[in-house]
């Protein structure tokens, strides 16, 4: 694979050093990587959909959108490049409790993986994507995240994690460290069920404290109904920071 885990970890890394640390942009895709990819020259369709029931009710910074009932969503299209690359588009948006729509702007992003990861007891890639942010979702315009993704699947269980690198460019640049996980159990053919671990720890070079970082735990089920792929969530916040109340759901299809 021309992309390696470990170069793309020290690029990473390397941008990181030469930023500083503010806020994260609003959430609009709540989902933990797999590394499985559209096959070659096919292409895969995804609705990300996140409701936040009970969050934070102040903007994180002036001119932004608070979370509180706000429904979260992200039409994703990708394209299978080859069996270990894929391409893909993100248009996210917010609908506000007051019913008015706002554009969170536009992400592009490259997925190099582990062919065949579906097969694979253990598996890995790297998600990089980069996205232009609309000022009421984060006080940086353009920004860069790498997700190494690195997985074990085996007897009916797996698990995967996803140590996230956010970075944001400009003089309000930021880089948050935001590891997500998941743990799940196949309990019928194509059903399984598990949780999903969200965070962010605040600055990748000096955390936050604990009462200032975001940790959320979410129950899920993944099946597959009418040839769509469904991954559905409760999420509760395990600290004040975080939302505390969210209910996700992804559906997703190959064509």
């Amino acid at each position: 694979m021309p992309l390696s885990l470990p170069r793309a970890m020290t690029i990473g890394a390397t941008l990181a050093c030469c930023l500083t640390s503010v806020e994260a942009a609003a959430v609009d895709e709540i989902q933990v990587y797999n590394a499985e990819i559209a096959p070659v020259g096919r292409f895969s369709v995804a609705q990300h959909l996140n409701y936040v029931f009970q969050g934070s009710t102040a903007a994180d910074f002036p001119g932004g959108i608070a979370s509180n009932q706000t429904l979260n969503g992200t039409p994703e299209f990708a394209y299978g490049v080859t069996d270990w690359f894929e391409v893909g588009l993100y248009a996210p948006f917010t609908l506000t409790p007051e019913g008015t729509f706002y554009s969170q702007g536009a992400k592009l992003r490259a997925l190099a993986v582990s062919p065949n990861a579906a097969e694979r007891k253990f598996f890995y890639g790297m998600n990089v994507e980069l996205s232009y942010v609309t000022p009421a979702f984060s006080q940086s315009a353009v920004g860069l995240e790498f997700r190494p993704i690195l997985g074990v699947r085996d007897l009916g269980w797996e698990a995967i994690i996803n140590p996230i690198v956010d970075i944001g460019f400009g003089p309000n640049g930021s880089v948050q460290f935001a590891p997500a996980a998941r743990v799940a159990r196949q309990v019928w053919d194509e059903v399984w069920i598990g949780a999903e671990y969200y965070s962010n720890f605040g600055p990748f070079n000096s955390f936050d404290n604990a009462a200032q970082q975001q940790h959320s735990l979410f129950a899920v089920i993944d099946f597959v109904a009418f040839g769509v792929d469904v991954n559905f969530g409760i999420g509760f916040g395990l600290n004040d920071p975080a939302d505390q109340l969210v209910a996700k759901l992804i559906l997703s299809r190959t064509f």
